[in-house]
């Protein structure tokens, strides 16, 4: 059965989603799963995005934004050096950052995936040791490789999958979500799609469509009781932006920094103890890769005066992305018995209600 996603349940977004209303509405972007599940105690897996398939290997320029650096993404400093991304993109829990990126070298030696003779991989993490024994390291080479192969387009799961499996978000469970935007063509008809591995928040601090959600959801908070303990969260939160705009990687640093935004839409202001990284790319201006004469490459690049919709689309699809997460999330028991309540999908309904947010 399908999961219900944010738009089922009426909630209000601004802008026009893509198809699939996912990071895949880009076109050639596909995202792979591992996702493990065992015994009591394991509760993680792996994400992997490819920007251009798993087939086509070649790079895209790309910007960083960390917003919150108590977090990890390896390979972030030739990113924010060089402007390029060189290889697929992986995301899992903290104390798998290595296997993950060791695999993904591996797998591209195997299918000569290789931009240049060396790779530094792009992999980021998020906490989730509540409900998953993060020192098990249930990761391990075999989950990264299925991921990598098993990567598709069009329609992807959420919530409790891949690397997304044992995160908590606003202090009920979180996980993966995904979210686009499709541009009118008047401007530009470009499409920005965004993919979170959501693990942040405190249940007093959740905003939904504009309204104090989690005021009205305090019981059952694990960390807070549903108050304000004049503390701000400790988890991360982990934004992959992806668009077919023609836009280079000082402009792509920009869209990165407008998943603060969509961040903050929901109701998180940071905290010092949180990883929030971000991470934007194009697929647009393949040739970019390739010298032509003399090492010059002709590109196409958009006027910073015409970025103004793509760093709008950004920003709410982040949002999106996030709360789907957790409207796709389920209930979840693991590690010592950690037992993660999701979001309840009907008193939504009833407090959108309450504020005239939803009919």
């Amino acid at each position: 059965m399908t999961k219900p996603r944010a738009r089922d349940l009426g909630i209000p977004f601004e802008g026009v989603t893509g198809e699939n209303n996912a990071i895949t509405d880009v076109s050639g972007v596909t995202v792979g799963y591992a996702t493990v599940i065992e015994g009591p105690s394991a509760r993680t897996g792996v994400t992997i995005i490819h920007p251009r398939g798993n087939k086509d290997h070649t790079p895209v320029y790309a910007g960083v934004h960390s917003f919150n650096g108590n977090g990890e993404m390896t390979g972030a400093a030739w990113i924010e050096e060089g402007g390029m991304l060189e290889g697929p993109i992986g995301i899992t829990n903290t104390h798998s950052v290595g296997v993950v990126r060791d695999a993904i070298v591996a797998w591209q030696v195997k299918n000569d995936a290789l931009y240049q003779k060396w790779s530094c991989p792009v992999v980021a993490e998020t906490a989730d040791g509540w409900l998953n024994d993060m020192n098990g390291f249930h990761v391990n080479e075999k989950h990264v490789m299925q991921a990598l192969d098993s990567s598709k387009g069009g329609a992807i799961e959420e919530g409790n999958v891949g690397g997304g499996t044992g995160m908590l978000c606003y202090e009920f469970k979180g996980g993966t979500g995904t979210s686009s935007r499709k541009l009118p063509a008047k401007l530009g008809g470009w499409t920005v799609g965004v993919l979170v591995q959501a693990n942040f928040g405190r249940r007093y601090q959740l905003t939904i469509a504009g309204t104090p959600m989690g005021q009205y959801f305090k019981d059952g908070a694990p960390f807070t009781n549903g108050e304000n303990p004049f503390k701000q969260d400790d988890g991360s939160l982990i934004v992959i932006v992806a668009t077919d705009a023609p836009v280079l990687p000082h402009q792509l640093k920009r869209l990165a920094k407008r998943a603060t935004i969509g961040m903050a839409r929901t109701g998180s202001l940071g905290g010092n103890g949180s990883g929030d990284i971000f991470l934007a790319f194009s697929t647009a201006n393949p040739q970019a890769a390739h010298e032509g004469e003399m090492g010059v490459s002709d590109i196409q690049a958009l006027s910073n005066n015409n970025i103004d919709p793509i760093l709008s689309a950004t920003a709410y699809a982040t949002e999106e992305a996030i709360i789907n997460a957790m409207v796709a999330a389920k209930d979840m028991k693991g590690h010592n018995e950690v037992d993660a309540k999701a979001l309840p999908h009907d008193g939504v309904r009833e407090v959108l209600k309450r504020y005239n947010r939803i009919d």
